[in-house]
């Protein structure tokens, strides 16, 4: 079977989802316990920002909590994808997704702190796979959504957490103006989901039907 991005089933056993949890793990093990100076360069700066930023902050996390709560969702949601597109659809969604969300946060965040539109709230730096994950959660969704009992019955269980999530970033992020306690870039995770909606649409379009 072709999957939505046509790349077929193409499942062998979660080395892609597993491939992407051990660069995250791999990165913050050097940044945040070893603490390279060179790290630090990875994160998207939005004052400076480099062109590698945009792919290599979204393997960087800020602490363990960071780290532990994107991991585990990428695990589960990740798998999901893995098992619909393979081995390259999981990674083409988790970089499509999560630079889309790093563009999104650059150009929201305010003037001061590199965006455009003086929109959210300050941030020097972006990093961290939420906007990836979000990504990841929509897409998990949609590429279960065909004329298939199972399948459906799948959509639903994950779409219900994933609109609830989604809807709660929401509201979040009208409260506290698009970055809130703790520094959470709740842009980011809007952004991610949406990119992954687009990403989706864009490509039911483009591909022939199975």
């Amino acid at each position: 079977r072709r999957g939505v991005m046509g790349t077929g089933r193409g499942y062998d056993g979660g080395n892609g989802v597993f491939l992407l949890l051990l660069v995250n793990v791999v990165i913050f093990v050097a940044d945040q316990w070893i603490h390279l100076p060179m790290m630090k360069s990875l994160y998207l700066n939005h004052l400076h920002p480099q062109w590698w930023q945009w792919v290599t902050a979204i393997f960087c996390h800020a602490n363990w909590a960071h780290l532990s709560g994107n991991i585990f969702f990428l695990y589960v949601f990740g798998k999901i994808v893995e098992e619909e597109e393979g081995f390259f659809g999981v990674w083409f969604s988790y970089l499509f997704t999560g630079v889309g969300a790093a563009l999104a946060s650059y150009v929201m965040l305010p003037k001061v702190a590199g965006g455009v539109l003086g929109m959210g709230g300050a941030a020097t730096v972006s990093l961290g796979a939420s906007g990836a994950v979000f990504g990841l959660f929509a897409i998990s969704v949609l590429t279960k959504l065909r004329f298939n009992f199972r399948k459906l019955l799948e959509a639903v269980i994950l779409g219900q957490f994933v609109i609830e999530r989604f809807l709660s970033e929401a509201k979040m992020a009208a409260a506290v103006g698009g970055v809130g306690a703790g520094g959470v870039n709740h842009i980011a995770h809007l952004a991610g989901a949406l990119v992954g909606v687009a990403l989706i649409w864009g490509l039911s379009k483009m591909l022939p039907p199975e």
